[in-house]
C-alpha cells in the first residue's frame, strides 16, 4: 500500500446552514451537494477539503459524545488543519467571533489551537515550528 495524500475527513453535523456559515468563516467554500448521502463537499482555496454529513442529532448543551463524555468511544476526534501563523489565525477566529477552547499550546515542532464547531465538533490548527 501507497499513500500518497489525504482527500477529506467527514465531520456530522445537525444543521446544514449552520455548519456551512461556520465553515465558511474558517475559509470552506461549497463545492459539491450529494443528497443522496446529505452530504456536502467543501474545499478551501488552497485545496484542503471536508465532507460535511448533514444528518446528525445534536445533543443537549453541544456535547460532543467522543470528546466531552467520560466513556471513551472510538471514532474521530478532531481534523486538524495546517496554518501559516497560528496567531494570524487567532485573531482572525477572534475577528469572526468563534472562541479559541484550548490553546495555543506549544508541542514539539508545532503550535496550536482549538475550537469548536456548532455541534461541538473539535477542530484543531497547527502551524509547524
Amino acid at each position: 500500500m501507497d499513500i500518497t495524500g489525504y482527500e477529506h475527513v467527514g465531520i456530522r453535523v445537525s444543521d446544514r446552514d449552520e455548519a456551512l456559515a461556520f465553515y465558511a468563516l474558517l475559509g470552506f467554500a461549497l463545492e459539491q451537494e450529494l443528497p443522496e448521502h446529505d452530504a456536502l463537499i467543501l474545499g478551501t482555496a488552497g485545496g484542503v477539503k471536508i465532507n460535511l454529513i448533514a444528518n446528525g442529532t445534536r445533543r443537549p448543551g453541544g456535547a460532543n459524545i467522543l470528546m466531552d463524555e467520560t466513556a471513551k468511544h472510538p471514532g474521530v476526534t478532531h481534523p486538524a488543519f495546517v496554518v501559516a501563523s497560528l496567531d494570524d489565525t487567532m485573531a482572525e477566529l477572534e475577528r469572526v467571533g468563534i472562541p479559541v477552547t484550548e490553546g495555543p499550546v506549544q508541542l514539539e515542532g508545532r503550535r496550536i489551537c482549538f475550537v469548536r464547531d456548532p455541534d461541538g465538533n473539535v477542530v484543531e490548527f497547527d502551524e509547524p515550528t
